[in-house]
């Protein structure tokens, strides 16, 4: 007798931060229910610094081969990882498709200005595993920042 695994769902969440990222990752967590991995979260726990850019390479890359894992055994996965370009929002997606599994990416638009008071209230008390982000930060990202095309969606 032969098992048939469910397709599996790689969930891409795309945003900047204080777009609400982190809440709409748990809420899929849940409600799907699905495996949902932060690379803030690792960074926090384990090296205790989120702009340590070679740490946080391999973090990713540590954090991919488990999706990859679960996807394989048809679990969905939730990657809150920002997605800033499309370029890497492709790549994932390729990713996926590669493991026979399907790809949804989830855009979070906030305005600039509500993404500053966000950050800003954020910033008083930062909650477990959250950095602190600055507005020149935040400004350089915000320029940085590819937002998906309506293709992409």
């Amino acid at each position: 007798m032969r098992y048939h695994r469910p397709m599996a769902t790689l969930h891409l969440i795309c945003g900047l931060p204080g777009a609400g990222k982190t809440t709409l990752a748990r809420r899929l967590e849940r409600d799907l229910p699905g495996l949902r991995l932060t690379a803030d979260e690792w960074m926090a726990r384990i090296v205790g610094d989120g702009y340590d850019e070679v740490k946080r390479d391999a973090v990713e890359a540590v954090q991919w081969e488990i999706a990859a894992r679960a996807l394989i055994l048809g679990v969905d996965v939730i990657l809150e990882n920002g997605f800033w370009t499309r370029e890497e929002r492709n790549n994932f997606r390729e990713k996926a498709s590669t493991l026979s599994a399907s790809s949804k990416l989830h855009f979070l638009d906030v305005p600039r200005n509500e993404l500053l008071r966000r950050l800003s209230l954020r910033n008083i008390s930062l909650p477990p595993d959250t950095f602190t982000v600055t507005e020149t930060q935040l400004n350089l990202w915000w320029n940085a920042f590819e937002p998906p095309t309506q293709d992409e969606l």
